[in-house]
């Protein structure tokens, strides 16, 4: 039996006629134009939800040659930092009737330059990016269309582009002088990339705790990568005076650190200290939970894609920089608890 045809979607003419009003209101209204009148705006919404009128999105995006989507490059889709982050901003994307682009870029700028052209290609409606580098000369496809951008996690310079970070050399400075004041003096930070912002302020807040406690800064690069950071931590380990705390950049490198301290034997916090950068789930569940300088990572991914939202709909909103602290949370890993002391 053949199956019969479904019936023809309702048209944007057929909300004109029921509204009583021209198909341009009719498009005004659903593209959020200000200057329509308050009651026909009313009337159309009305007529749209009566008659189940969807617009055509393909239709629409091939007019505006433009696609209804959002792209997000992030560096490394492992990180809870940024998974979280991703799932924030595709919930809101999705709300506002976007669809994501999700890009990897793995802190190379190669893919990075791969990417950005994937979306001006695309002609994303704006992008959300977290820089794998401190230059803005890979993103000149975007800047060159005019496609709103929101630098995210990190700082870079060059770009008509709103940016949402956290004060991390405060953070790491704090997490430093913690250690300190709980009697530590041989403290080493496992930091990650210098050559971006977040990296280079983290090791800059870690080295002016400790001179300003009198003590030498020490330092080990894991990249932000756990496992450069395992070996790292492991050649820590096999040092003389070995390290009685580490101050680590990220939680993925806490996790090479973790490795590289059970297999050499060692106790946390017994035989040595760690407070990290990051607040990830399991950070509360390893024994012992670990003691870490949390970002706000929800408040920052809603603050981001807000942002972006905003300067897609409203082109001329001029760029602002929002900076958030970060939250010391005090667990068993950095050996307060054991000592009994109390709070710097």
């Amino acid at each position: 039996m053949a199956l019969k045809p479904e019936s023809a979607p309702p048209t944007m003419r057929q909300v004109a006629e029921l509204a009583n009003v021209s198909t341009a209101t009719v498009s005004r209204v659903l593209n959020g134009a200000g200057n329509v009148q308050a009651e026909h705006r009313r009337l159309v919404l009305e007529a749209v939800e009566q008659i189940g009128y969807r617009p055509n999105r393909l239709a629409r995006s091939l007019r505006r040659q433009q696609a209804e989507t959002i792209g997000v490059l992030i560096p490394d889709i492992e990180n809870p930092h940024f998974s979280e982050s991703v799932r924030v901003f595709e919930d809101a994307a999705f709300r506002a009737g976007y669809r994501l682009v999700l890009c990897n870029t793995d802190e190379t700028i190669e893919k990075q330059r791969a990417y950005v052209k994937l979306l001006a290609d695309e002609r994303v409606r704006g992008a959300i990016i977290a820089p794998a580098e401190q230059g803005a000369a890979s993103l000149r496809p975007l800047v060159d269309l005019g496609i709103p951008l929101v630098i995210y996690d990190r700082l870079l310079e060059g770009t008509n582009a709103s940016t949402v970070l956290c004060d991390n050399k405060s953070a790491t400075r704090q997490a430093t002088e913690h250690l300190i004041f709980l009697g530590h003096q041989r403290i080493a930070f496992v930091g990650g990339r210098t050559d971006v912002e977040s990296g280079a302020d983290r090791l800059a807040g870690y080295a002016d705790a400790m001179r300003a406690a009198r003590l030498t800064p020490f330092s080990v690069s894991g990249g932000f990568r756990a496992e450069l950071a395992e070996r790292e931590v492991a050649s820590l380990l096999e040092l003389k005076d070995v390290p009685t705390a580490l101050v680590v950049a990220n939680n993925l490198m806490v996790v090479g650190a973790l490795r590289a301290i059970r297999r050499a034997g060692l106790a946390i916090p017994r035989d040595i200290a760690i407070v990290a950068i990051d607040d990830p789930p399991w950070a509360e569940l390893i024994d012992p939970p670990l003691t870490v300088v949390a970002q706000p990572v929800r408040k920052m991914a809603e603050t981001a894609i807000a942002l972006l939202l905003e300067r897609i709909e409203q082109p001329g909103v001029e760029p602002v920089t929002v900076v958030m602290p970060l939250e010391l949370r005090i667990r068993a890993s950095c050996g307060m608890r054991d000592r009994g002391a109390g709070t710097p």
